[in-house]
């Protein structure tokens, strides 16, 4: 474990809550990285309040618990805070009447259903013509999907031209994955921000306010009290650091020390793996 300074740390912060991100960070694949199970029972064991926070959307919040809980880590609904739950909670909460269509696999569509929000993509999807002008969307919302394809894409692009909004549950760039990482949802944002010469308009997950916004209320600390541990720098530190939270980069995922070097505000703390978090922690 290094300090920002590149020395190791003899200052341990008061800290009484930590969030995790998931992928790369806590498992990878169905496999538990290592440190992850001993430090999760050890943390717990002197009461720190623990949260894990993911932007794949491809899950509820139930799945990932119970995914936590098969390789070690018991965990409750109430401990995973998804960017599917934050999309699906905001909308319903600010904007319920919208009619959405979904760049998203099936099982966000069904979340987002759960919020009797109103999804279109059936009636787009059966349309029989290869070209769609969709004046009935309201609002796109772009999120990992694996599925897919130009008639999504071109959906999205032309209901974005005639006016509809524009968000998306996360905007990471990849996926890692056993093997290798594989594109995410920040592609094909990027894609259509660069057809639409439009921004997307709100990001639900990681490094939003928003997401960071729910963790605290659940956990009821101060960020000040809490610390961001994950492995992507633009998303799970940018995050904490926006917050006021102590930040902690893994080296076990997507980011590595060559990209930490570059950061002009660099984390409070860089870990090749979990076993040294129990060390920083007061």
């Amino acid at each position: 474990m290094k300090s920002n300074s590149g020395q190791s740390t003899l200052v341990k912060p008061k800290i009484n809550g930590i969030v995790f991100d998931l992928d790369g960070t806590i498992y990878l694949g169905d496999s538990a990285l290592p440190g992850a199970v001993e430090t999760i029972k050890h943390l717990r064991l002197k009461n720190k309040k623990i949260l894990f926070v993911s932007n794949k959307p491809l899950q509820p919040a139930s799945e990932y618990a119970a995914k936590l809980t098969k390789i070690g880590i018991p965990a409750t609904t109430s401990d995973v805070i998804t960017s599917a739950f934050v999309l699906g909670y905001y909308l319903s909460q600010n904007e319920p009447d919208l009619n959405l269509y979904v760049v998203g696999e099936e099982s966000l569509i069904k979340e987002l259903r759960s919020y009797n929000l109103k999804i279109v993509n059936e009636m787009i999807d059966q349309d029989p013509r290869d070209v769609i002008n969709p004046a009935g969307i309201d609002a796109v919302v772009v999120s990992f999907d694996r599925t897919l394809d130009y008639r999504k894409l071109n959906t999205a692009y032309q209901a974005i031209q005639l006016g509809a909004r524009f968000y998306a549950t996360n905007q990471d760039k990849v996926c890692p994955m056993p093997g290798g990482a594989i594109p995410d949802a920040g592609a094909t944002i990027k894609a259509l921000e660069y057809i639409t010469s439009k921004q997307v308009e709100m990001v639900a997950g990681k490094p939003s306010a928003l997401m960071m916004k729910v963790a605290m209320q659940r956990m009821n600390l101060p960020p000040s009290q809490c610390l961001m541990v994950g492995d992507r720098l633009e998303t799970d530190i940018k995050m904490g650091q926006d917050a006021g939270m102590f930040t902690a980069a893994i080296l076990t995922g997507v980011s590595k020390m060559e990209d930490i070097k570059r950061l002009t505000k660099k984390p409070d703390f860089v870990l090749e793996n979990l076993n040294e978090l129990l060390d920083l922690i007061e």
